[in-house]
């Protein structure tokens, strides 16, 4: 099959012709039709906490069909069926399995990482971690259940209550979906923080009511006043989903007393805070990562219903002999949001 495959930092993803796939028994080979390219796909790809290996195949937002079926796969599963999957496959003996929360199992494989991604004509994925995707759901709409999973939970952790107040930092995927679901669940200000003109005027179209421009001078005093200048009171919660050295503190010195901070964004630096602030306001600061099956069953019956709609954030769909450059394109992002590689129809 052909794949794409990471080679070493500081060179472009390699379309090779690699060996298919092999499930275990209790394994499922799906056909990927298309694949979104994830920042953490980005952060693999330079010298830091989760540089891949060579050889790698990356992408972990992989939607299409069952191709092959293992011998002894959970579920009645069917040649053809549309699926999308949890990028994680799990021992599915122990307690986090159990209660569907793969990403705590210990001796899980993640695609992408230490198993081959979906970047590539075919994909491994777990029976229990396959999820049949509706009829009225088309593929390329389901290829971004993972993302809105990834703010779904973050969405849960915060508690959000409709009637809260909710500042988002940054306007990427994760921002704008975590602006989708807080609209959903009923937040009666969604201001999100963002830099790019481009991602401003997208996150008025995903759930935003008001976009404010931070000043980086003049910092969190300046962002804070904007917030209230637009909704008459401090955040009841921010949500941090830029993962960059220096927004927790800005988070911390903005939050109300007995605020709420939900660190989305991945930092893979070293960062400095100031836990006097936490101390005097008595901040909850809940760090949020992945997902449980209920998020990603959740995010496809929303989509399915079209109670939520993510079509704005595609912005490209490129081949998967284009993936190349347009990854190298998205390490220096101009107007690009969700990019997608179409690998199959």
């Amino acid at each position: 099959m052909k794949a794409a495959v990471f080679k070493e930092v500081g060179q472009p993803l390699s379309v090779e012709n690699v060996d298919d796939p092999t499930p275990e028994s209790t394994e499922l080979v799906m056909k990927v039709s298309y694949c979104g390219i994830c920042g953490t796909d980005l952060h693999a790809t330079r010298e830091g906490l989760t540089t891949a290996c060579c050889g790698q195949i990356l992408g972990h937002e992989y939607v299409g069909e069952i191709a092959e079926v293992g011998k002894a796969a959970d579920g009645d599963w069917q040649v053809g069926d549309k699926v999308c999957a949890i990028p994680f496959i799990a021992c599915g003996k122990c307690l986090p399995c159990a209660a569907g929360e793969f990403f705590q199992c210990a001796n899980k494989k993640v695609s992408g990482v230490d198993d081959q991604g979906g970047f590539a004509e075919y994909v491994t994925t777990g029976s229990r971690e396959t999820i049949l995707l509706p009829d009225s759901l088309d593929l390329q709409t389901a290829a971004l259940v993972e993302p809105l999973a990834v703010s779904l939970h973050a969405v849960r952790i915060a508690d959000l209550k409709a009637g809260s107040r909710v500042l988002i930092m940054g306007a990427g995927p994760i921002g704008l979906t975590v602006a989708l679901w807080a609209k959903f669940f009923g937040a009666r200000d969604v201001v999100i923080s963002e830099l790019a003109d481009s991602r401003a005027a997208l996150a008025k179209k995903m759930g935003a009511t008001h976009v404010i421009k931070p000043d980086l001078e003049k910092g969190a005093e300046d962002l804070l006043e904007q917030f209230c200048d637009h909704t008459g009171a401090p955040p009841d919660i921010i949500l941090e989903c830029v993962g960059a050295p220096g927004l927790l503190q800005q988070c911390m010195e903005m939050a109300p007393y007995g605020g709420k901070i939900i660190p989305v964004g991945v930092c893979e630096q070293p960062d400095n805070i100031m836990p006097f602030f936490g101390l005097i306001k008595e901040l909850n600061i809940q760090f949020a990562i992945a997902y449980t099956k209920d998020d990603f069953e959740t995010s496809v019956a929303m989509l399915a219903e079209k109670r939520i709609d993510v079509s704005p954030m595609i912005t490209d769909i490129v081949s998967l002999e284009e993936l190349p450059d347009a990854f190298e394109a998205l390490k220096t992002p101009s107007s690009q949001c969700k990019v997608l590689t179409k690998i199959s129809s």
